[in-house]
């Protein structure tokens, strides 16, 4: 074997399937996705990103992000429960986020309640992690076509989230949520992420 073909195989990063050939995918997975978050703010946006996602890619989202945080001042709940329908219309108006009226509604809607539990639990960190018994679970699939849509956690979380009053909170959102905070890791077996010291600690 040559000195470049070595190079190649050794510089050669598996990485899951869905985020080939898109640097913005790529770093989120590599940085973030499966990553345990703890932080209630981070949560929030997470949650609001995985609802305002419905119908849509998630890298829709992404390019979106930075723009979200400004239009909803860092996902700040207690500063988005006094939005006036001012605020709202210009919202509607804003090229830089999804223009979806019922979806930026809800974040109204989703900070109010966010607010709610967290003063129950004494975070919305206490409260989120309980789904999937405070531990990230770890599945073990080979390929992405293995990888499930939702759980029987997510079912749980999606029934209780909306029993609160949460909107854009379905299963399929909740387990995509479940996995962008880290309390699923799917992983594939061969990304190179299951080689890191955090996921190795993960499965044992």
């Amino acid at each position: 074997m040559s000195k470049d073909s070595l190079s190649i195989v050794q510089t050669e990063i598996v990485r899951c399937g869905w985020c080939a050939g898109n640097d913005l995918y790529i770093d989120y997975h590599d940085k973030e996705w499966g990553v345990p978050l703890h932080d209630d703010r981070a949560l929030f946006e997470m949650l609001i990103l995985e609802g305002a996602q419905a119908g849509l890619s998630w890298i829709t989202i992404l390019k979106r992000r930075e723009d979200y945080r400004k239009c909803f001042d860092n996902f700040n709940a207690e500063k988005i429960i006094r939005y006036k329908e001012e605020k709202i219309q210009d919202l509607l108006q804003n090229p830089g986020i999804i223009r979806n009226e019922l979806k930026i509604r809800s974040v109204l809607t989703n900070a109010k309640a966010f607010l709610s539990t967290q003063k129950e639990f004494g975070s919305f960190d206490n409260y989120i992690w309980q789904f999937s018994d405070y531990k990230t679970i770890v599945h073990h699939y080979s390929e992405l076509r293995e990888v499930p849509a939702t759980s029987d956690e997510s079912d749980e979380m999606s029934k209780d989230l909306k029993k609160r009053g949460f909107k854009f909170t379905g299963s399929t959102i909740c387990y995509a949520y479940m996995q962008a905070v880290g309390m699923v890791d799917d992983h594939i077996e061969l990304c190179w992420k299951r080689k890191q010291p955090e996921h190795l600690l993960l499965n044992l």
